[in-house]
Order: structure tokens, then C-alpha cells, then sequence
């Protein structure tokens, strides 16, 4: 097989492929009764979402401005920020001992509400960095069609096996989230190798703005998650949620709808950073959930001894 062969093969049936996968795996960790969790914890899930939604695409079209980048580099800024955290985001969550039910509801629920956001935002995008009369255009109702097959569709039958066969889900979660990270590193190789003239310049070009917008979309959740007296859980599952975005879904924008693969590379380095800071995060964030735990049990055998 030629190597535009494998391209096209990679582009138009592994991504899309995985990606409904990846986004049925998400399913399978869902039930009915978290989405009641808006109601249960609307502060919790509130300022995720506003944080997810609302907070950290406004911060994305306003680097991608103010930073040097090139119109295609900047309009892959805006398909990460318009993207939410995917399993990835849970897995981390898991790891950095935060509230999984939360990050996974927020992913759920942001991952609904973006089949819709993402095509009109995208559009006023590719208009505002590659100019009116750019080749790249965007069909609205096609792509939402798009997304929908690939996350509403996938999360459903995902929820209905978690729902039928709840071993089967049990046994699968942690496997497909796995993959998840592993098909997204295999991505990252690929895009590396295809656009290997240009990797270099990429990564002076978009390494700056990637970086920043990591560290200031993490700060932001979890700042914000504290002033509103979130618990630790919380407040991890919220960082992590608004830092780690779905850059496989990105990626499959930019290759599949877009058909440019320049645009890719914005979320392709953006997931090498973001695997770096989330994982000295989850040791960070786990020592200090460690510590409060030792301090609670301290404190009861204390209060203990009192009696």
C-alpha cells in the first residue's frame, strides 16, 4: 500500500473508526441517573461547564489572536478549545484520585451540547482567521450530522450496554480508556511523520500557545472550582476537565472535515503537553488528596481519644 494510500485509509476509516470507540467507551461509564447529577451538584457541574463551555473558548480566540500563529495554526487553537475533555479527562481524573462521576457527567453533557456549538463556532472562525472568501468551508448541518454519529450515536449504545450487560461494561471501562490515550499517541506519531518537513516549525510555532493555554485553562478551573468552596475532589475533576480537551476529535476535524493537516498539528502538540502537565498534576494533586486524607483520619483518632 502507497503512502497516500495509508493516509487516506488512516484519515477517512481508522479515525473515524476509533473515535466512535473511544466515544462508546464514554457510554459505557454512563447511567440514566448521572445526568440527574446536574440537579444533584448544579454548583459543581456549573462551574465546569461554564468553565468548559463558555470560559475556555473565549480564552482560546483570544490567544489565537494576540499570539503570533499562522490562520491555519490558529484555527487548530480553536478546535481544541471547542472540543471537550474525553475519556482522557476521566481517565486522568481516576488517577489524580478526583470526582470520576462529575468529570465524567461534564464530558457527557459537554460532549451533547458541542454537537451544536462546534459547527457555528467553527464556521465564525475559519471566517475571522482564513478571511471571507477561503477555500475552507464549513456545511453547519452536515457536520453536526457528523458529530452526532461519532458521540451522540456511540454514547448511546455505549449507555444501553452499560444499561443490558453491566459486566461487559464494568470489564471494558478501563480497557477502552487505555486505548483512548493509546490511539491518540499513535495520532500524535502520525501526524509527526506525515508533516515531518514542517514538525519543527510547528512546534516553535504552536509549542508557545499550547503551553499557555494549558497552565491558564487548568489554573482557571481550578481556581475557580476553589472560590466557590468546591472540595479537592471536585476542584481536580474541574481542572483536569478544562485542560485535557478531546484532541482526538480535533485531529479528526481537521483531517476528515477540514482536509488540512497544518490545522492538526495545534492539537497535536497541544496533546504532548497536556499528557505532561496532567501527569505531574495527578501526582501533585494525589499527594495533596493523600494528605487531607491522613489529617481527617489524624483528626478523628483525635477527637477519639477525647471522649
Amino acid at each position: 500500500m502507497e503512502g497516500l494510500e495509508i493516509v487516506t485509509l488512516v484519515n477517512s476509516i481508522i479515525i473515524p473508526i476509533c473515535l466512535f470507540l473511544i466515544m462508546m467507551g464514554m457510554g459505557l461509564t454512563l447511567i440514566a441517573n448521572d445526568f440527574k447529577r446536574v440537579l444533584k451538584y448544579p454548583k459543581a457541574v456549573g462551574i465546569g461547564l461554564t468553565n468548559q463551555l463558555l470560559l475556555l473558548p473565549i480564552i482560546g480566540f483570544a490567544l489565537a489572536n494576540i499570539m503570533p500563529l499562522e490562520p491555519e495554526y490558529a484555527v487548530g487553537v480553536m478546535l481544541l478549545v471547542l472540543c471537550p475533555g474525553g475519556t482522557t479527562s476521566n481517565l486522568f481524573t481516576y488517577l489524580a484520585k478526583g470526582d470520576v462521576a462529575l468529570s465524567v457527567t461534564m464530558t457527557a453533557i459537554a460532549s451533547i451540547i458541542t454537537v451544536f456549538s462546534i459547527p457555528i463556532v467553527l464556521s465564525f472562525s475559519l471566517v475571522h482567521f482564513m478571511g471571507a472568501g477561503s477555500e475552507f468551508q464549513l456545511p453547519v448541518l452536515k457536520t453536526m450530522i457528523t458529530l452526532i454519529v461519532l458521540t451522540i450515536v456511540p454514547i448511546s449504545i455505549g449507555m444501553l450496554i452499560k444499561r443490558f450487560a453491566p459486566k461487559v461494561a464494568d470489564k471494558s471501562q478501563l480497557y477502552v480508556s487505555r486505548f483512548g490515550v493509546i490511539f491518540l499517541t499513535f495520532l500524535v506519531v502520525f501526524l509527526s511523520y506525515v508533516q515531518r518537513d514542517i514538525i519543527v516549525e510547528a512546534l516553535i510555532a504552536t509549542g508557545p500557545v499550547s503551553l499557555l493555554l494549558n497552565l491558564s485553562t487548568m489554573a482557571l478551573g481550578y481556581y475557580t472550582s476553589k472560590w466557590f468552596g468546591l472540595n479537592l475532589a471536585q476542584r481536580t475533576s474541574i481542572t483536569l476537565e478544562v485542560g485535557l480537551q478531546n484532541s482526538t476529535l480535533s485531529i479528526f476535524m481537521a483531517l476528515t472535515l477540514l482536509a488540512n493537516y497544518k490545522m492538526s498539528m495545534t492539537p497535536a502538540i497541544y496533546t504532548l503537553i497536556m499528557f505532561l502537565t496532567a501527569g505531574i498534576l495527578v501526582r501533585l494533586l494525589s499527594a495533596k488528596y493523600n494528605k487531607v486524607k491522613k489529617s481527617e483520619i489524624e483528626s478523628s483518632v483525635l477527637a477519639a481519644r477525647m471522649l
